[in-house]
């Protein structure tokens, strides 16, 4: 099976059966996205969205937040991964939102990577989901399902799995192949144990076929 005959038969699959892919993150406007994928790096979804809503509740806004310290902040994030860490870059990117943005999360890759906590998975992530930029972000399970299935065969880092992926996949569809990537990796192409049996990939996947 040729690279070009794995990526169409992977993104048909995903288009029939897969139509519907999106974050599984809880947020109502771009700042709260914003902090929910910060918290997210090195920690599941799940785990976010049930500390979000009352963090939300404490720091509505930038302004609010960029006010607080990092030791109010940890009180509410203190089950996620680093939270120290975390509560840190969360006030400093509050405070560079207020200082350069005007309290406003910028829609630009660039822009957003110059934020704490900020790297390209991360920002890719932000202008995909929140301002419908094409973009292709990639975490550890894109990683894994990407090299797992044979849609990247040489690629040892993020960087160059994204510029793989988006060689190959059409620009329209970069940011839901972020996510069809990443349910799938979450749910069926596990690290651990994949659910290969169930999982409708078999026939187009290198490490089911050895194709």
């Amino acid at each position: 099976m040729t690279t070009k005959e794995r990526y169409r038969n992977v993104i048909g699959w995903f288009e029939t059966n897969r139509p519907l892919a999106e974050t599984e993150l809880h947020y109502a406007d771009p700042f709260q996205l914003l902090i929910a994928v910060i918290l997210a790096a090195q920690c599941t979804d799940k785990r976010v969205n049930l500390i979000t809503p009352a963090l939300f509740e404490a720091f509505p806004t930038p302004e609010v937040l960029a006010a607080a310290n990092k030791e109010a902040v940890y009180e509410y994030i203190r089950s996620v991964s680093y939270p120290n860490n975390k509560s840190k870059h969360l006030v400093e990117m509050a405070r560079m939102l207020m200082e350069q943005f005007g309290g406003k999360v910028p829609s630009g890759i660039g822009d957003l990577m110059k934020l704490p906590g900020v790297g390209k998975k991360t920002a890719n992530v932000i202008a995909s989901v929140a301002f419908n930029i094409p973009a292709l972000a990639v975490d550890t399970h894109v990683f894994r399902v990407s090299n797992r299935i044979g849609l990247t065969k040489h690629s040892r880092t993020p960087l160059e799995t994204e510029r793989e992926l988006t060689k190959h996949i059409p620009k329209r569809l970069w940011s839901k192949a972020h996510h069809w990537l990443i349910l799938h990796g979450r749910y069926t192409c596990t690290a651990r144990k994949p659910q290969c049996e169930s999982c409708g990939l078999q026939a187009y996947c290198q490490y089911v076929s050895g194709l």
